[in-house]
């Protein structure tokens, strides 16, 4: 039997709790599927970052407006999006925070973090016309039989 995708999908409201449920959801995803520990403080960072973009600059902290985070685990990497219901923006308009005027700056910091800590990292325009980071991390390979943390799928081994 071929592995399958595994869907998740919440609605956040537009409130500074919700980058913790979002990293916390995230998190829980990553561990269950084998990421290490370094790997988890970079998602789980990646997962900050792009909801407090959301909360901030998308949805400009107005309370009336959601934040949606979808998580899909394939067999092959974890794809999370977020998503804001704002005006959306252009990577290429955000100041590179290494540029010698932008060093006292902190705007781009946050995308400047999730693109280093992410395999895969672009934002596109969210079917609302918001923002929608899509950012992948590929997933570790599997645990061999002589230890490991097992993962997603992972059997329960017998101990002797």
């Amino acid at each position: 039997m071929a592995p399958e995708t595994t869907h998740l999908e919440v609605t956040l409201e537009t409130q500074v709790e919700s980058v913790n449920l979002a990293e916390e959801m995230c998190l829980r995803v990553a561990e269950s599927a084998g990421f290490g520990e370094d790997d988890c403080y970079r998602i789980g960072m990646s997962v900050r970052e792009g909801v407090i973009n959301a909360f901030h600059y998308g949805n400009q902290e107005r309370p009336e407006k959601k934040i949606h985070l979808a998580v899909d685990l394939t067999p092959e990497k974890m794809i999370i999006r977020v998503m804001d219901e704002g005006k959306g923006f252009s990577l290429a308009d955000v100041p590179d925070p290494l540029a010698e005027e932008n060093l006292l700056s902190t705007s781009g910091r946050g995308i400047f973090l999730m693109r280093a800590f992410m395999d895969e990292f672009d934002v596109i325009t969210a079917p609302n016309g918001g923002a929608e980071i899509v950012m992948s991390k590929r997933l570790p390979p599997p645990a061999s039989a002589s230890g490991g943390s097992g993962g997603w799928n992972a059997a329960p081994q017998e101990r002797t």
